[in-house]
């Protein structure tokens, strides 16, 4: 037996068939892929021109997507990651090959630690140069996708101009498929520029997949959970960007189960909840809760460095854990693997876990009691770590400044610093998906273009942007893009005279006097640098920033607020 499958659904119209038979003039191979980004859903491209990007920035006055170009690689590609994080959607980044599409690679890396889709439009030498002969071409690299492998989800290439659509859908499908992530497609630059009769694109498939949980592992993770007494939680930001946080907090108040969010998951449940460990997850108190946990539901978390202490987390009991990148599942502990998008997993606890046996009521409070004093012994022990116990540290009253000062729904941005140190387990982030920091690859320079790329997603909200004096001179061309577009967005630079963060690792676990000169090298007058691209820049003290830091919010465009801090005068946790 034959099937049709060419139903009229596939049938081109009237229409389609004249526009088909006669493409507008003047279109080459670079009018194809911005075509086929848009015909995807594609709402604005991030990039940096270069030479053998010429073409896709000639095709772009022939296309109605906006274009937002940053000064550096880099600078662009964070763009774009936090783009695609505030939004979902995969966002475009347009690099010329050689060293511009090298720059970028840490901040590919750190799109890839965060789950970001960027879609990574990156030239190549001529065609003809490919396949690992030196022709001596400028920026010519013997093999361009290897630089590239290990840091994105997929490979895709196009040689010539009829299978750009198919590569960029493809990569696009890649991009958005859980878990989330960065993809390149490379075109060579004479495929880009060459004149082109193929249709405009009007119609591609790329939906992403759905990555289902088995439902013989849920039914085994419902009855763990139901007969658990001491169940717990880990969150992590899998439960952010699937949009399951209240599926979360619907499965924790079923279970009494006390919950704990890691530095990428702020905000996947209420800070103040009386199930809430809030961050405090390297905090002994709170890891003794979690390690006598009978079983323990590690969802949208791989337990990496930064979550687990350095590998100082030992539990007890079962582990079930939900991750959509296999490559994570018990790599850190043994467990139940569920290979799962966070939210469609959730979904199916909720519908199988039974009601507690006990009384709902009485185990709530025990849970809530025993929530109550792990936070009172966190609290305990970072008083006894200062002069003045009575008071809080002056990381906390600094956080509580900057906290005042943001709106609730208004993103931040931070670099590794000895303040984002503290923001981990210490700032209050009361809605999803707003607080975001270099957790991942650790790229330095990472909070100031990720503020841009916030700041065109959504320009209802004022973004901030905090990093440290060293960090903060890795990004300070992009100062010139947030100027020239306009963008309301708010720089916080923490200026210590030195790398804080590294002076006081260096100092903790190497003995004698720190004899790094870069460590303690005074910078630049912060303040009139920001002022020298015509941005408003002004100085705070640990007293007035949370004054300073409201007005440079509330005001329109761009603005830098420094704040001057003696060396050592803020300690890591």
């Amino acid at each position: 037996m034959t099937h049709d499958h060419h139903g009229p659904e596939l049938l081109p119209t009237p229409a389609q068939t004249e526009a088909a038979l006669n493409p507008p003039a003047g279109r080459r191979g670079a009018d194809l892929v911005l075509e086929t980004l848009d015909c995807l859903g594609a709402t604005t491209v991030f990039g940096v021109p270069g030479r053998d990007t010429l073409a896709l920035y000639d095709a772009l006055r022939r296309s109605h997507l906006p274009y937002v170009g940053l000064r550096t690689a880099s600078g662009a590609a964070f763009a774009a990651d936090a783009y695609g994080r505030r939004t979902g959607e995969a966002a475009p980044l347009l690099l010329p090959t050689g060293p511009a599409a090298l720059a970028a690679l840490p901040a590919l890396q750190e799109a890839a630690e965060a789950s970001a889709p960027v879609i990574t439009v990156v030239s190549q030498v001529p065609a003809a140069g490919l396949g690992g002969a030196r022709h001596g071409h400028l920026h010519e690299l013997r093999d361009q996708q290897a630089s590239f492998r290990d840091v994105v989800k997929s490979v895709h290439t196009a040689r010539t101009p009829a299978q750009i659509p198919s590569a960029v859908a493809a990569a696009w499908q890649s991009a958005l498929t859980v878990p989330h992530g960065p993809v390149l497609v490379e075109i060579p630059r004479d495929v880009l520029a060459e004149p082109t009769v193929i249709p405009v694109v009007t119609s591609l498939d790329a939906m992403p997949e759905d990555v289902v949980p088995r439902p013989e592992l849920t039914a085994v993770a419902a009855e763990w959970l139901s007969t658990a007494d001491r169940p717990a939680i880990i969150a992590g930001g899998g439960v952010i960007r699937s949009d399951a946080t209240g599926k979360l907090r619907a499965l924790a108040e079923k279970l009494t189960a006390p919950v704990v969010t890691t530095v990428g998951g702020h905000g996947a449940f209420p800070r103040h909840h009386p199930l809430s460990l809030r961050s405090h997850l390297t905090a002994r108190p709170v890891l003794d809760l979690l390690e006598d946990a009978d079983v323990l539901l590690v969802v949208g978390s791989g337990l990496g460095e930064l979550t687990t202490g350095g590998g100082g987390f030992h539990p007890r009991g079962r582990i079930v854990q939900i991750e959509a990148d296999p490559g994570k599942l018990e790599s850190h502990h043994p467990a139940l693997g569920i290979h799962a998008d966070a939210r469609l997993a959730l979904d199916a606890l909720l519908d199988t876990v039974r009601p507690r046996p006990d009384d709902t009521a009485a185990a709530s409070a025990q849970a809530s009691d025993r929530v109550r004093e792990a936070l009172a012994a966190v609290a305990r022990s970072r008083a006894g770590n200062f002069a003045h116990p009575s008071k809080p540290a002056p990381e906390e009253a600094l956080l509580d400044a900057v906290r005042r000062a943001l709106p609730d729904a208004a993103p931040s941005f931070w670099d590794l610093t000895v303040l984002t140190g503290w923001a981990w387990s210490a700032f209050d982030a009361r809605r999803p998906n707003t607080l975001h920091s270099a957790q991942g690859a650790g790229a330095p320079g990472y909070a100031l273009p990720a503020a841009i790329g916030a700041a065109v997603a959504d320009p209802s909200y004022p973004v901030l942007a905090v990093s440290g004096d060293g960090g903060a001179l890795h990004s300070v061309a992009e100062l010139a893009t947030a100027r020239q577009y306009g963008l309301d967005l708010t720089w916080l630079i923490v200026d210590d005279s030195g790398h804080g963060y590294l002076r006081h690792q260096l100092a903790d676990r190497y003995a004698g006097p720190v004899a790094a000169a870069p460590l303690d090298a005074p910078g630049p007058d912060l303040v009139a640098l920001a002022a020298s691209f015509g941005v408003t820049a002004a100085s705070a003290s640990p007293e007035t920033l949370g004054t300073v830091l409201g007005e440079a919010l509330g005001a329109a465009g761009p603005s830098v607020v420094v704040l001057r801090v003696g060396a050592g005068e803020l300690g890591v946790l």
